[in-house]
């Protein structure tokens, strides 16, 4: 599929086929475009929980709000990030990089980073958010439909999942095959509302 193809044809879809099952090899496909999502410093901070338990599946549900995407689809993917990824073993995200510039960047990690929790949260939910897209683009490509989720209990599901300390939960994406077609898109703002030139 055309990347713009995806683009324009990705829709957050409600309703899936709870038979399908997605390949493994789909499912690494997914996946590994998901890691392909910049992230400041190449800190990585995505961790990607794929529920496969179905009991689980079931008490996520129960904590979102009966959502029938969350047990039918063939994938959940859970979005979290650990935000002190920033400070460990740094050299790992640059290891294949020229010696002066990874140690450039390595030791700039610590000062921009340090005693800015809400700068480490903002970069942890900025890493999500550009490896969900390339998640559901994926899926597009792939002939899959997706639906973006965040109307669920965070702490619980949080507890569910063992989240550590350090990481932060994002929103959750149910990925599969849709049985109804999803309605039109219920109206775009036109770029003159939304984009200015060199100020608002």
């Amino acid at each position: 599929m055309e990347t713009f193809d995806a683009i324009y044809g990705r829709r957050s879809v409600k309703h899936f086929d709870p038979g399908h099952i997605i390949s493994t090899e789909d499912e690494t496909k997914i996946l590994e475009a998901a890691i392909q999502a910049p992230t400041s410093f190449n800190i990585q901070h995505w961790r990607f929980v794929v529920v496969k338990d179905p009991q689980k599946r079931t008490q996520i549900r129960e904590l979102g709000n009966d959502q029938a995407q969350m047990t039918d689809a063939s994938l959940l993917i859970i979005m979290t990030a650990d935000v002190h990824a920033w400070k460990k073993e740094p050299n790992r995200y640059w290891k294949n990089a020229p010696d002066a510039v990874r140690e450039l960047l390595v030791n700039w990690m610590g000062p921009f980073h340090e005693g800015k929790e809400w700068l480490q949260r903002d970069e942890a939910q900025r890493s999500i958010g550009m490896a969900m897209q390339n998640i559901m683009l994926a899926a597009k490509a792939l002939g899959l439909d997706s639906c973006p989720m965040i109307g669920f209990e965070i702490e619980k599901v949080a507890d569910l999942i063992s989240l550590p300390d350090d990481h932060v939960m994002g929103p959750m994406i149910a990925i599969g095959k849709k049985t109804e077609e999803p309605w039109d898109k219920p109206g775009q703002l036109p770029l003159e509302e939304v984009v200015f030139t060199d100020s608002f």
